[in-house]
C-alpha cells in the first residue's frame, strides 16, 4: 500500500478545518451576523372601528371662588375664621378699622344738616319771589287799564312794567337758588352713601357657603383698597381645567364622557363630563382648553391638584386601520413598508384619526388584506433581507 506523506496529511487536515471554518462563518454571517435577514413582524390590514379618545392633563379649580377685601385703606383688626374652615352665608369673616371713613360721615352729615337749611332758605326766598311777581303783575294789569283810559300817562306805565320785570327776574333767580339747594342734597346724598357703602365694607362676611382657602393678612396689618384678606371657594364647584394637545383635540366638545384620574388617587378612576370649552386657546403651549366636572365630587380632593384626564368620543363607522407603530418616515415620506410576495416596498399613505391605544386610520394607499411590516430589529430598505417571525423578543421557554 502507497504511503502519503506526514507532511501532505497535515496540510489536508489544515485544509478540511479551514472549508469547516469558513463554511461556519458564511452561515453565522447569513444567519446571525451582520448579513443575515432582518427580522420583521408583520400585520394584515383590517376593518375596525376605531374608538377615538382625547387625553390631556389638567389641576383642580374652584368654579365658584371670592376674593374678600375691603373697598377702602384700612387696617385689619380681627379675623375671625381659619384655613380650612367652612363658612355659611353672611357669617361675619373680618374686621376693618377705616382710617378716615367715621370723620368723612361725621363731614358729610353736618353738610347734610347745612344742605337742608339751604333748601329751606331758598324755598322761602322763592315764595317771597313768587308774592312780589303776583302783586307786580297785578299792578301793572291795573296802571295799563288806566293808561288805555288816559288816566295816568305812559311814564308811570312804564315804572310798573319795570317792577313786573324786575320780580320776574328775582323769582327766575330765586327758582334757580332752589335748584341748586336741590343738587346739592342729592350730592350730599350720593356721598353719604358712598361712604356708608365703604364703611360696611370694612365688615367681610361671607357672600355664600364656601371654605376658607387662605388668610392674606392678618390682624394689625394694613390693606389697599381691593386688596384680599380672605379667599373661599365653593367645594362644590371644583372642576378640572384640562389641557388638550391642539393636534389630537378634534371632537373636543360640551358634554363628552370624561375619566379622571387624581395624583391622590392613582389607583381610582372618577366619571366626570366636559363642563365647558374655552374659546380662547394658549398659543404658546399649543394647547385647547376645556372645563371637565365631577359626577360624584372625590372625598379628599385638593384645589391645585394634578389630574390625568381621558374624554371618550363617539366610535367612528369602520374603516381601515394599522398599528401606529408601522407608521414610518422615508426620503421625507410618511408610509409603511408593506410586503410584496419576496420582497418589501415602502407606500405612502394618507393617514385619518389616532387612537389611544395604538391604531391609526389608513384614508389612502392601503386595502383590506394588504400585509403591513409593524416593527423591524433594524431600519428598512428597499432591497434589505427580511424574515417574518412572531415576535422580536425571544420567549424564555418554561
Amino acid at each position: 500500500m502507497k504511503q502519503f506523506p506526514a507532511l501532505s496529511l497535515n496540510r489536508l487536515l489544515l485544509a478540511i478545518v479551514g472549508l469547516i471554518v469558513t463554511a461556519v462563518l458564511v452561515f453565522v454571517a447569513f444567519r446571525m451576523g451582520p448579513l443575515a435577514p432582518v427580522k420583521v413582524t408583520t400585520l394584515k390590514v383590517e376593518n375596525k372601528v376605531l374608538v377615538r379618545s382625547i387625553f390631556g392633563v389638567g389641576t383642580v379649580e374652584a368654579q365658584q371662588s371670592w376674593l374678600l377685601g375691603p373697598l377702602a385703606a384700612g387696617r385689619v383688626l380681627h379675623v375671625h375664621v381659619e384655613v380650612g374652615q367652612q363658612v355659611k352665608a353672611g357669617q361675619l369673616l373680618a374686621e376693618m378699622e377705616p382710617l378716615d371713613l367715621d370723620q368723612r360721615l361725621k363731614a358729610q352729615e353736618a353738610s347734610w344738616v347745612k344742605a337742608n337749611s339751604l333748601q329751606n332758605s331758598a324755598k322761602a326766598q322763592l315764595e317771597d319771589a313768587r308774592s312780589r311777581l303776583d302783586v307786580a303783575s297785578a299792578n301793572w294789569l291795573r296802571q295799563n287799564e288806566l293808561a288805555r283810559q288816559n288816566f295816568i300817562s305812559m311814564a308811570a306805565l312804564e315804572s310798573r312794567e319795570q317792577e313786573r320785570v324786575s320780580a320776574a327776574t328775582a323769582y327766575q333767580i330765586a327758582q334757580a337758588n332752589l335748584n341748586a339747594a336741590n343738587q346739592d342734597i342729592h350730592r350730599i346724598q350720593a356721598d353719604k352713601l358712598a361712604a356708608s357703602v365703604l364703611r360696611q365694607s370694612m365688615r367681610l362676611v361671607a357672600p355664600a357657603g364656601a371654605v376658607v382657602i387662605s388668610r392674606d393678612a392678618e390682624a394689625g396689618s394694613t390693606v389697599l383698597a381691593g386688596q384680599a384678606v380672605l379667599r373661599l371657594a365653593n367645594p362644590g364647584s371644583l372642576w378640572i381645567k384640562t389641557r388638550v394637545d391642539q393636534g389630537r383635540s378634534l371632537g373636543l366638545a360640551v358634554g363628552l364622557p370624561a375619566h379622571i384620574v387624581l395624583r391622590s388617587h392613582p389607583q381610582q378612576h372618577f366619571d366626570g363630563k366636559v363642563q365647558r370649552v374655552e374659546w380662547q386657546s394658549d398659543a404658546v403651549t399649543e394647547e385647547r382648553i376645556a372645563q371637565v366636572s365631577f359626577d360624584t365630587m372625590p372625598a379628599g380632593v385638593s384645589m391645585g391638584e394634578m389630574a390625568e384626564v381621558t374624554l371618550s368620543l363617539p366610535p367612528s363607522p369602520p374603516s381601515l386601520l394599522i398599528p401606529q407603530a408601522s407608521v414610518q418616515q422615508h426620503q421625507g415620506r410618511t408610509g409603511v413598508w408593506k410586503l410584496k410576495s419576496n420582497h418589501i416596498e415602502f407606500t405612502d399613505v394618507k393617514w385619518g384619526a389616532f387612537s389611544l391605544d395604538g391604531w391609526v386610520q389608513a384614508l389612502e394607499g392601503l386595502k383590506v388584506g394588504d400585509e403591513v411590516v409593524v416593527y423591524s430589529e433594524k431600519p428598512l430598505q428597499p432591497n434589505t433581507r427580511f424574515r417574518v417571525v412572531s415576535d422580536l423578543i425571544a420567549k424564555p421557554q418554561s
